[in-house]
């Protein structure tokens, strides 16, 4: 792997985003507005609910983590469409870069952007609302790594739709952690749904860290096994979506599709 080539996607992101307040300003306003819109409602649950629970760490501690875990998602698909709206998908594959070195370049871009989303998301929720997630010790970062990683594997799944279906078939990417959500149990334990869909959530790596984080909040014992199955989980899904994309990019260059590759479908 050429690390140079990997830094020229880098930089086009960079440049893009340096370059245009339309691509730069949703880095931070839409996380900012949840957090604003969250922090307010926890202060009023704490005001009409029995003294003694804070909701801060609980609700708002959540969306912090799930708005990393979406911002981490579409960092890598948002690298990729840049490539597909402009029409320069072609010429990527055209030149000596590789799919490890392309798609290490769209983590590397969503690694930049979802780190900014984060630091305003922990400025606001701890200058405005009082939550401080290093009180509750390193099992924090711990949490904010898996939810990467599966949001890298989700984004690299994203990509793969697209690649197969065309530029249109954005609109089933997007929908994807609202859907997830339910099965996450990001504003709820586990236990609280049906047990077909415990099942499910069982498989679905954000279900472990949010169990753990109201296990950490609510001073219960936290399962450090439950973290471990979380993380593998996460890994394991980044490399089937890895293998899935180079697969599907594979079929599209030997059918011809990629050269045909156009703004309706590649089917």
């Amino acid at each position: 792997m050429d690390p140079t080539r990997v830094l020229a996607i880098v930089l086009r992101q960079f440049y893009l985003v340096r370059g245009s307040i339309s691509r730069l300003v949703p880095l931070f306003i839409w996380v900012g507005i949840d957090i604003v819109l969250w922090g307010f409602m926890t202060k009023y649950l704490n005001t009409v609910t029995s003294p003694g629970f804070n909701f801060v760490p609980v609700l708002l501690g959540a969306v912090l983590l799930w708005d990393f875990f979406t911002r981490v998602m579409h960092g890598v698909t948002m690298a990729f469409f840049e490539d597909v709206w402009s029409r320069n998908f072609l010429n990527i594959f055209a030149s000596p870069i590789s799919i490890a070195e392309y798609l290490t370049g769209l983590v590397t871009s969503s690694v930049f952007t979802s780190a900014i989303g984060l630091l305003i998301m922990l400025a606001l929720a701890t200058a405005g609302f009082g939550l401080s997630f290093f009180a509750y010790g390193t099992a924090i970062a711990a949490f904010l790594l898996i939810l990467f990683v599966f949001g890298i594997a989700l984004g690299i799944v994203g990509c793969t739709v697209v690649l197969r279906l065309g530029p249109s078939a954005e609109w089933f990417v997007w929908p994807i952690p609202a859907l997830l959500s339910p099965f996450a149990g990001v504003f709820y334990p586990v236990t609280t749904l049906p047990a077909w869909m415990q099942v499910l959530a069982r498989v679905v790596p954000p279900s472990y860290v949010f169990e753990g984080l109201r296990a950490i909040v609510t001073g219960r014992t936290f399962q450090m096994s439950s973290l471990i199955i979380g993380a593998v989980l996460s890994v394991a899904y980044v490399l089937l979506a890895s293998w899935w994309f180079t697969q599907v990019y594979r079929h599209a260059v030997r059918t011809g599709l990629i050269a045909r590759y156009s703004a309706e479908s590649l089917s």
